[in-house]
């Protein structure tokens, strides 16, 4: 590895429970990237910079009163003949980014119906997670020249954590491109291998997805995030939904003054309308066309504009971004750019609970748990009509859709004009998070996979 290798140093603790979504580093790691920008730019609070200590995960009976009582009898049940089976889940970041904050309530779920899951991240120098992004990108559709180099320096990285693995469980799940030729040490390993694949493959780059589609082969099933994302393939394919958790820091529900509270020390005015994108600065969500919209939109209405996300550490082009933000914002006194550290999910809820408006201008998604978490706490929604996105928002009843910034910015200032159409869609969001995005429905979508997986091995007499 090379001498600057910093993610190969991340802790992965050998309990089911799995990562510690990155607390092990310290906040001097972090705290370089925590800025506020608001007209002359002012640095988040002393108290954001180190991680507070987490909070116990809930348990099963929490969510009777979201999901009822015969929903959790029912995962019960279908736990029941698998108890004692074992699942590994592996991805690429203990922090930041939708399949990390999945992966960390999940995993705790599995294991209290006594199906021990235990999850492990992959690590790699510089170089490999600059190859993965931009291999993330062109499965997205970006053109790129796939080199020799970047095929030996993504399947390298792969054999070191390979040999350092152990594949003893007997499901196997792979989460993205980043740790797919693990599938390497599927001979030696008595389990049933799944590829979890959270982006958006419709239009990928042909010579990448030609070098990658080999090792996908390789697996027992693949599993999507929208009906559009599937590929020709020799194997089982499922459309399993990405999820949420209702009782996360990031999601649960939060007195109006906590909300208060975190405006307050944030800079954010609540007697004007706030409009609000919550994610990574990343090209792919597009960010500076957020900026173009709200200035488009406030040339007739009266808004402010919050752009509130963060980075991951298996993406190395952040802090590019978000100078092209800052570029984009100027000396604008109503935006607010909070660069914020992956621990801030309390935070996140506050600032989407206090928005009149959340927006997710993504030009390329895989399915956009952002979109998630605005619908799930009634805020009328705009986003791009791209990847998973329209599996959540149907036009003009749970959200809107748009293609342009022209368009996002004719949203922003139509739902500020009228509050009735806005309040509307927002609670039919709501309603349709609880009918099919949040986490319990996904572990029952596991302990289903999980038994057919079973029941075709047993049939094809293996």
């Amino acid at each position: 590895m090379n001498s600057n290798d910093q993610r190969a140093t991340i802790d992965v603790p050998s309990s089911s429970q799995g990562p510690e979504n990155g607390r092990s580093r310290t906040a001097t790691q972090d705290s370089s990237a925590a800025t506020h920008v608001r007209g002359s730019g002012r640095t988040l609070p002393a108290s954001l910079l180190t991680p507070p200590a987490p909070p116990p995960p809930p348990h099963l009976p929490d969510y009777k009163n979201i999901i009822g009582e015969g929903q959790v009898d029912a995962l019960q049940f279908l736990a029941r003949d698998l108890k004692g089976k074992t699942i590994k889940m592996v991805n690429s970041t203990s922090v930041g980014g939708g399949v990390a904050e999945m992966l960390n309530r999940m995993v705790p779920l599995l294991s209290e119906l006594e199906v021990p899951t235990r999850w492990d991240v992959i690590t790699g120098g510089n170089d490999f997670f600059e190859v993965t992004k931009a291999f993330h990108n062109a499965l997205h559709g970006s053109s790129y020249e796939l080199t020799k180099a970047a095929q030996d320096i993504f399947l390298m990285y792969n054999e070191q954590n390979r040999a350092r693995m152990h594949f003893d469980e007997e499901l196997i799940v792979i989460h993205d491109p980043q740790p797919l030729p693990l599938v390497h040490s599927r001979d030696k390993s008595p389990g049933h291998w799944v590829w979890r694949c959270h982006i958006d493959l419709s239009n990928p780059d042909a010579h990448v997805w030609e070098f990658l589609r080999p090792l996908v082969e390789q697996y027992d099933a693949a599993i999507f995030s929208s009906q559009s994302f599937a590929r020709q393939l020799p194997i089982p394919q499922y459309l399993f939904y990405p999820c949420i958790d209702p009782l996360s820091e990031k999601n649960k529900e939060l007195d109006d003054s906590q909300v208060q509270k975190v405006c307050d020390e944030l800079g954010i005015d609540r007697s004007r309308p706030i409009v609000t994108q919550v994610s990574r600065f990343d090209r792919l969500k597009d960010p500076v066309g957020v900026v173009q919209a709200y200035k488009l939109a406030k040339k007739y209405v009266d808004c402010q504009l919050v752009l509130a996300g963060g980075g991951a550490t298996d993406d190395p082009e952040g802090a590019v971004v978000l100078q092209e933000v800052k570029e984009a914002a100027g000396d604008d006194p109503d935006i607010v750019i909070l660069d914020l550290p992956p621990w801030c999910g309390f935070e996140i809820n506050a600032i989407q609970r206090a928005s009149t408006l959340i927006v997710q201008k993504s030009i390329r998604e895989g399915f956009g748990l952002t979109v998630t978490e605005a619908l799930w706490k009634g805020k009328p929604t705009i986003a791009g009509a791209v990847g998973g996105i329209p599996n959540q928002i149907i036009h003009k009843l749970t959200g809107v859709l748009v293609h342009s910034v022209e368009g996002c910015a004719f949203q922003i200032r139509y739902l500020l004009t009228h509050p009735e159409f806005a309040r509307r869609i927002g609670a039919s969001g709501r309603e349709h998070v609880k009918e099919n995005f949040l986490i319990t429905t996904n572990v029952k979508r596991w302990l289903l996979l999980y038994q057919i997986l079973q029941s075709v091995k047993v049939q094809s007499g293996a």
